[in-house]
């Protein structure tokens, strides 16, 4: 029997990583078409700081704690649930509430621990791999023998998409800000452009631009992606960390019969999310299990020191993705 109250951190009012704080929760109860977890594990992600500012409000009826993935074990399953068992270990897309030691999702947004992964290594997948799916290969079209850029290459969404692009067939580009970094990209199938010394805009064009990139910077960024695409080459923007406003000239994307497009995954239907997730299971989940496609961990933080984590992550040095150990189970 499950005891009533987990431990969990909880953004106690709008502002900077002190306003994590650890509390005492209710156990959340699987609802109807929904399993609940025993959180080994969780990722922590850059949403997850826009919540903590008071920028990114949880969908209705999701939980107020942040938390976007976690893996660990079933322990409970809702009414018309059939796929898992309790004791089943899984690693899964949250609409929030990871950051606690249970959260519960839909069940069709879970994934198997892929064969060869420990349940830490697989927390680091879910957020990382919807989002560059549903983006890359769903929106944006990626193909075999495609160029590809990606910028903030050493991120944990920019190590997945080098090795998922890699490992699908596409040449891939990445921008980092330090040498580090840039060897990290390198390491994972990319040519790394230093940012801060190459203008990424004249490398792709002596490539022959950009079939497809991948942004989360906006702000100047997104007139120099426009340079830097080829003819009939796609903008996904994800994210706008310099800015979500910009003048470019259109008249650039009409000759050269260039996409503008991008997503945010969270606010997408549940069954949106179960056929990204499907999606993985078939096309991606393989490669993982192949060691074609690795989680790249940069650092770990015990539950209670979340806000630690979101000065990491917000300090911009790592590289990969910052995980909570919240059972510790491997």
């Amino acid at each position: 029997m499950i005891c009533e109250l987990m431990q969990a951190v909880e953004i106690t009012e709008p502002g900077h990583p002190e306003v994590l704080k650890p509390v005492s929760r209710p156990i959340p109860a699987a609802g109807h078409g929904q399993i609940l977890i025993r959180v080994a594990w969780a990722g922590v992600n850059r949403p997850d700081a826009l919540q903590r500012a008071g920028l990114y409000a949880p969908p209705a009826g999701a939980s107020d704690l942040p938390g976007l993935e976690c893996a660990g074990t079933v322990v409970e399953t809702g009414p018309g649930v059939s796929r898992w068992k309790i004791g089943d270990r899984v690693c899964a897309l949250l609409p929030g509430g990871g950051y606690a030691e249970f959260a519960t999702c839909p069940a069709d947004h879970a994934l198997p621990i892929p064969t060869g992964l420990t349940l830490r290594e697989a927390a680091a997948l879910p957020e990382t791999a919807f989002t560059v799916w549903s983006n890359i290969f769903s929106r944006g079209r990626l193909k075999a023998g495609e160029r590809f850029l990606v910028h903030g290459g050493s991120s944990g969404i920019g190590t997945m998409a080098i090795q998922m692009a890699h490992a699908l067939g596409a040449r891939v580009w990445a921008t980092a800000g330090s040498e580090e970094k840039c060897a990290a990209c390198a390491r994972l199938g990319a040519t790394a452009i230093n940012y801060r010394e190459t203008d990424f805009v004249r490398v792709m064009a002596q490539s022959g631009g950009a079939n497809l990139i991948l942004d989360m910077v906006g702000g100047s960024y997104i007139a120099r992606n426009i340079k830097a695409l080829a003819d009939d080459g796609r903008l996904v923007m994800i994210a706008f960390l310099e800015g979500a406003k910009a003048e470019i000239n259109f008249a650039q994307v009409m000759m050269r019969r260039l996409t503008v497009t991008g997503s945010t995954l969270r606010p997408q239907s549940d069954a949106a999310k179960a056929a990204i997730a499907a999606q993985l299971a078939r096309e991606i989940w393989p490669l993982v299990e192949a060691g074609a496609v690795r989680p790249l961990i940069d650092s770990v933080f015990p539950l209670a020191d979340a806000a630690l984590a979101h000065v990491r992550m917000e300090g911009g040095a790592h590289i990969g993705k910052i995980l909570l150990q919240v059972s510790g189970e491997e």
